[in-house]
Parts: C-alpha cells; sequence; structure tokens
C-alpha cells in the first residue's frame, strides 16, 4: 500500500494495465453483478433532484421502475445504496445505443446539457472501488478485477494504459488536480526504485 494524505493506495492500480473495449463487453457491467452501482450519501439528494432532467433519456423501464420505488435502493446483503435494478439485474438508468451497446441515461442527460451531474462516481471510477479502513479511517483505493472486463485488460496491455491512467479524470474529479499529481509522482518514484532494482539485478 502506498499513503497519500488520507488515501492507502493498492499498488496494482499502478502494475496492472485497463482500458474499457465496449465492443467486447458491451457495457456488461450496467447489467451483471447482484446490485446497482453504489452512492455516496450526497448522490442521493443529486438523483433525486435531477431526476425529471434525467428522466426522458432513460428507458421506459427505467422510468417506471424509478417512478415507483425511487432513484436508490438498499442492498442488505452488501450494506451499500445502490442505483435501483430491473428484475433482469439491468441498473434502471441503463440504455442502449444503437450498436447495441450498455450506457449511462445519466450521462446521456449530462451530455445533452439537461444536468450538471455526469453519473455515480463509483461507475467514473470502475475499475478501482473505493472502501473505508474503518480502524485508520482512511479510504482504500482497490482494483476490482472482474472476469468480464478481461477485454479491457488485454486492451490496456495493447495500449500501456495503467488503471490509475484510465481512471484519471475520475480520480480528478474525487480528489482533485492536486491529489491526483501526488499520485502520479508516487507512481513515478515506484516505477524508478523497481527499476534501479531491476538493473542492479542484471548486473
Amino acid at each position: 500500500m502506498i499513503i497519500i494524505r488520507d488515501k492507502l493506495i493498492n499498488v496494482d492500480i499502478f502494475s496492472d494495465e485497463f482500458h474499457c473495449n465496449l465492443e467486447a463487453c458491451k457495457g456488461a457491467c450496467c447489467w451483471e453483478g447482484d446490485f446497482g452501482a453504489p452512492l455516496d450519501t450526497d448522490e442521493l439528494d443529486i438523483l433525486e433532484k435531477e431526476y425529471l432532467n434525467i428522466r426522458p433519456f432513460i428507458s421506459a423501464k427505467g422510468q417506471a421502475k424509478m417512478d415507483k420505488t425511487g432513484t436508490h435502493a438498499y442492498y442488505p446483503e452488501d450494506k451499500i445504496i445502490g442505483t435501483p435494478l430491473l428484475e433482469n439485474a439491468a441498473c434502471a438508468f441503463m440504455i442502449y445505443n444503437e450498436s447495441g451497446i450498455a450506457g449511462c441515461g445519466i450521462e446521456k442527460a449530462y451530455l445533452a446539457g439537461k444536468t450538471k451531474f455526469r453519473k455515480p462516481i463509483s461507475c467514473h471510477l470502475y475499475p478501482i472501488r473505493v472502501e473505508k479502513d474503518h480502524s485508520t479511517g482512511f479510504e482504500v483505493l482497490k482494483y476490482d478485477r472482474w472476469e468480464i472486463c478481461s477485454a479491457a485488460c488485454v486492451k490496456g496491455i495493447e495500449n500501456n494504459i495503467k488503471v490509475f491512467q484510465f481512471c484519471s479524470e475520475a480520480l480528478i474529479r474525487k480528489y482533485g488536480e492536486e491529489w491526483y499529481d501526488e499520485l502520479v509522482a508516487a507512481y513515478e518514484n515506484l516505477y524508478r526504485s523497481n527499476q534501479k532494482m531491476t538493473d542492479k539485478a542484471l548486473e
């Protein structure tokens, strides 16, 4: 682990490669899994306030679900609050584009200028997951490996994109430019240290 301010960073977000390959996975993370996208506390109010602006950009089934149950749900098995799911386990905010690739109705509304909320930060950060270390009070950033993202791992290797680099925009959104600059510096220091150890071993 690496500590940056009050954040614990799992080094595999530095060492592993990742780049979404939507042509291969078709956006499966929007319909796979046992619970909706985790929501931060402030996002609950945002979604409730912005729902009418977002509603035209989601499916009829999603509209019917959230008109009835609201914009979030509690999942007791995992003790999280997340976006609601439809009967087929798809996120209620999920939509398909003309190529049959799943996407986010919230983000579509954002890109259309109808809301200032882009999408849940947990979706934007993926495959990085943020958990709370209750012993220290720190947040822990981990790389969440998922079989459905195997093509993204291959594409990341092909393009030499590390997990944290792929998630740079989301990390800056959550923690700010200065914090991200510190993260990059930590990566560069770690890379230089590992390179020196490799060079020494080859002598």
